[in-house]
């Protein structure tokens, strides 16, 4: 008998076992257990947690592709995509298909992820009342960071037109466990989702405490912190234009002074099986997940399929450490941020949060926390740079400075469209900046509207 497979209709009951040496997750779904059956104990929800955790740290969501398919998207003459792969090649050719398999997966494996943490909160209250608000902010912090990266990538960007009107993406915020007429679901809007995406992250903010317990999570992922959710509700802000906020957030987590920049900017990266001081929150890929997706293509010691130019090295300042982090081979360079397997896919760092607090303090004229130059020379004297003036400080210096700090993890996609910038000649609102609904998603769901500029 066939069966319809979509995005968000799954039988999510799924059983976790974790190995006597707690490295590894032998992680087995049963679709044919009821869920009430699957999930009956504390045991049984901590570890459906488990296996969110292990779905957000997938290939498709936060083990790289997501982050290296909006890379893509947003390269101009900086990058060049060389490889064999037709998929990909469509982002970097803006040129996207209903059918393709990245766009196809990030939107699939996605929605299972947030599936099983609608599992986890259906069955919070059989949680032991010590883990009860842990588990359950984390599982919300998973939630609202997915529908965030989904709303951002799959639909117009926040101000482009409408809010409440623009097609988000669905929620669906309880288990899906059957297929009838009712799992087929429309698109929410722009405004519902992010609603709900702040929701989910202020509450999980409030539920999770100050530092990761070892009792989940241990090597296979970073733990969510309430530090990690604040950072993710800057983002979010930071998309909204709503600086006050986005600098508020970034400035608890700086106060917590739970996290320090790391003397050497490569000590971010390249990290198996352990935490920098710097990460806030950040991917484990194991061998038994597979490579890096990051590592994958960027990396010239695995397929390095993505070049990068000298029009990209020359915005490097004369001594800027950043640059170093590079291979040259001929004329093309390559980035040495993912060029260890199996790695840590950073998710979030300190850094981010200093440019966040820099870029809104200079754009609201306020001092929260330090100077908006005080921020970014904090990051450039990190790298060797000389210390700017406040009266040299400009916004177009503090997004190079961020440009050129987070390059080639995920973030510059939503940075040019947030604040307006075109992607080489095309304007930041185009349509084909936008990753089309899948198509068997619309083939078997005629609710689901697809998104300008895609058949």
């Amino acid at each position: 008998m066939k069966k319809t497979r979509f995005s968000y209709i799954l039988l999510a009951a799924i059983t976790l076992t974790v190995s006597s040496c707690g490295d590894k997750l032998n992680i087995a779904p049963t679709q044919s257990i009821d869920q009430d059956v699957a999930l009956t104990t504390s045991k049984d929800v901590e570890a459906a947690l488990i296996g969110a955790y292990d779905a957000l740290g997938e290939y498709y969501v936060w083990g790289g592709q997501l982050q290296m398919s909006s890379d893509l998207l947003a390269a101009t003459n900086e990058l060049k995509w060389l490889g064999t792969f037709v998929d990909p090649g469509q982002f970097y050719d803006k040129k996207i298909l209903t059918n393709n398999l990245y766009g196809s997966n990030i939107w699939l494996n996605s929605y299972e992820t947030i599936n099983i943490c609608n599992n986890v909160l259906a069955n919070i209250d059989k949680v032991d009342a010590a883990k009860k608000n842990r588990i359950q902010g984390e599982a919300l912090f998973i939630r609202g960071s997915v529908y965030f990266e989904l709303v951002r990538l799959f639909a117009k960007t926040w101000g482009d037109g409408d809010n409440t009107v623009n097609p988000g993406v669905p929620l669906v915020l309880t288990p899906t466990t059957e297929i009838n007429n009712g799992s087929y679901v429309s698109r929410n809007s722009v405004a519902q989702v992010y609603a709900k995406v702040l929701e989910d992250l202020l509450a999980a903010e409030s539920l999770l405490p100050d530092a990761a317990s070892t009792s989940t999570s241990g090597k296979m992922t970073g733990q969510a912190t309430k530090w990690a959710a604040a950072s993710i509700l800057s983002r979010v802000y930071l998309m909204q234009q709503n600086y006050a906020a986005a600098r508020d957030a970034a400035n608890r987590v700086i106060q917590s002074n739970k996290y320090a920049l790391n003397q050497n900017y490569a000590a971010s990266f390249n990290l198996v099986n352990m935490n920098s001081a710097e990460n806030i929150f950040s991917t484990q890929v194991t061998s038994q997940d597979g490579d890096n997706s990051l590592r994958t293509f960027y990396s010239i010691d695995s397929r390095g399929d993505i070049y990068i130019t000298a029009n990209h090295i020359n915005e490097y300042e004369q001594g800027d450490e950043r640059a170093d982090l590079f291979y040259q081979d001929g004329d093309d360079f390559f980035t040495e941020k993912f060029s260890t397997i199996y790695s840590n896919v950073p998710v979030i760092r300190l850094a981010e949060m200093y440019l966040t607090r820099a870029e809104a303090n200079f754009r609201l004229n306020t001092s929260v926390g330090a100077t908006p130059v005080a921020d970014v020379n904090l990051i450039r004297n990190r790298v060797n740079l000389p210390s700017l003036t406040s009266t040299s400080l400009t916004l177009s210096a503090i997004l190079k400075e961020r440009k050129l700090e987070l390059m080639f993890e995920g973030h510059l996609l939503h940075d040019l469209k947030r604040t307006r910038r075109s992607v080489g000649a095309i304007s930041f609102n185009a349509n084909n900046l936008v990753y089309p609904i899948p198509q068997r998603e619309t083939d078997v769901n005629s609710q689901l509207v697809q998104n300008p500029g895609y058949n």
